[in-house]
Formats: C-alpha cells, structure tokens, sequence
C-alpha cells in the first residue's frame, strides 16, 4: 500500500485523478492510499515523517527542499503537467497582447503558489523588462482578484482554471497569455524520497505505469468525456465549465503524452527559479530525477 498526497486539489492535475478514477494503479497490483498535506509547503516534508509516501506537485518543491536539506534527498519520476497552467487574463482585449501591455497594467499576481509568479517575472526579463517595476496590486486570492477585475480594480490578473473559464463566460475577461505558450517548462510530477524509492521499485513502476494509463485516456477522449470522469473532485463546478477548462488545457498542450520528465522543461523552471531567487545555487537534474521507471511505463504501453 502506498499513501499518495495532492499537494492542493487543481483542474490542471487531471491526470492523477483519472489515474485514480481509472483504477490505473490496483490494475498493477498497488493499493493507493489517497490523502493531502496540510499545506503544499509540508509536501515534500510529509515524506519523512507520517505522512506520504509519494506526492504529486512541483519540481520546484523538490529544488526547493534540496536546497535547504542537501541534494539527492527526494527524486521526481512520473511527470504528468508539462507546461505551465497558469494565464494572464485582462478586463480588455489584447488579441496581440506582448508584455509591455502588462508593464502598463495594474497587475495581480497568483500568491496561493509561488511557481507561477516565478515563471511569469522570468518570462517578463526575457522580454527585456524588469518585473520589479511591474504595477503589482497586494497580494489576494485568485477569487478576490477574479472580483477586482470584474470590478475593474485592476486591468489583468493572473489565474488558472476554473477562474479562467468563468470570466471568459461572463464576459468579464479576455486571456492575454497563456504560460503554456513558453514551452516545456515542467510542472507536476510524482515524487518521493530517495530511500522509498530503492526500498520499492515495483511501486513506482506501477504508479508511473498508471500516469501512462491515464495520460493515453486523456488524449483519446474529448473534454466532455474527461469532465465526467473527474466531475466527482470538483462537485462545485457545473460540468460545462468543467470541461470548458479541460478543453483550453489540453489544448494548449498542458499535460505531456508520457510520464517521462524532459531535461528540457527542467532547465527552463530552474532558470525562472534562479532568477527569482527562490533558489540561490544550481541543482543538477540528476539529482532530482529518475526517469527509468517513466521510460519502462512509456516503452511498454
């Protein structure tokens, strides 16, 4: 049996839980465990305690734990988010949005999650400009910034979904960028510590089987399809928006076709990382990654 947490419940995680509504896993043989720490800072921590034994949630935890505990610690193995699912969605069209619009703005950053203000700032430099002197509203919830732009407290807010499918249907906000745009820049993974993972083999080849599983359903079947599977983990939500939100993921190519995490997408989160300060020295992607068990689950499907 293994103890699997979510790091927080999200649309863009779509392919843990189908891998869970799927029975992905116990048609490998491996009873699941479902649970949630009690922050997603205590992920990667709950590894070492009572907690989890496998979590799903950012690269960046993992750098960031390492970082402060010493490399090698806790290994990614199953990628399932391969592009960033955040979006910078304005009061006013910009259907040739470029980042000096932003700069113009009255901006409110996403401050639930730091990954997706890092990535943003590092696509802001690279555009030449400096996200210092960017005009940042403080720092609310994605569903009072949601309520700021309706009100037209602020031009642009950064969100995912379902605050993204909302406001498009109410009318109240067009996306200006979707992050996805910026390529592989990897985002969720499966992870557990170094020790766990050589003490059961067998269990992360069947979890990273069962990512395979689900991402090959995901990519066979429409949003309709995908919505109704996964409409139990958001009861809140009316399933046309459910799956209005699915669909814009899927595509703007959000979830990778194999769980195997790219060298790629790892280099471009670890630069925005970097250039933000959230970590201040280079971690080798072979200290936090293992793809054998994701390269075995691809190459036999």
């Amino acid at each position: 049996m293994v103890r699997l947490f979510e790091s927080l419940r999200a649309i863009f995680y779509a392919p843990f839980y189908l891998a869970l509504e799927l029975d992905a896993y116990g048609k490998r043989g491996l009873e699941v465990e479902f649970g949630r720490p009690d922050s997603p800072d205590d992920a990667a921590a709950s590894l070492f305690g009572s907690g989890a034994d496998v979590i799903w949630g950012g690269p960046m935890r993992m750098m960031q734990y390492q970082q402060r505990h010493g490399d090698g610690t806790v290994v990614a193995f199953a990628e399932a988010v391969t592009r960033d699912p955040f979006y910078v969605v304005g009061r006013e069209p910009r259907p040739n949005f470029r980042f000096a619009d932003l700069m113009e703005a009255r901006f409110a950053r996403v401050s639930e999650v730091p990954t997706s203000w890092l990535c943003l700032q590092d696509d802001i430099r690279r555009a030449g400009f400096d996200p210092a002197v960017l005009e940042r509203a403080p720092d609310r919830s994605m569903a009072e910034n949601a309520d700021a732009l309706r009100e037209g407290r602020v031009d642009a807010i950064q969100v995912f979904e379902p605050f993204v499918e909302d406001l498009l249907h109410e009318g109240a906000g067009h996306v200006w960028y979707a992050a996805a745009r910026r390529g592989p820049t990897s985002y969720t993974t499966l992870y557990t510590s170094r020790r766990f993972a050589e003490a059961n083999p067998d269990a992360l080849s069947a979890l990273a089987g069962g990512v395979m599983e689900a991402l090959d359903w995901l990519h066979g079947h429409d949003a309709d399809a995908l919505a109704d599977r996964l409409q139990g983990y958001f009861p809140d939500l009316v399933p046309a928006r459910l799956a209005g939100a699915l669909a814009r993921y899927k595509a703007g190519g959000v979830w990778g076709r194999n769980p195997v995490l790219p060298l790629e997408g790892f280099v471009r989160l670890k630069g925005a990382l970097i250039s933000g300060g959230f970590i201040t020295r280079d971690i080798p992607f072979e200290a936090c990654v293992d793809n054998r068990y994701a390269e075995r689950a691809r190459d036999s499907r």
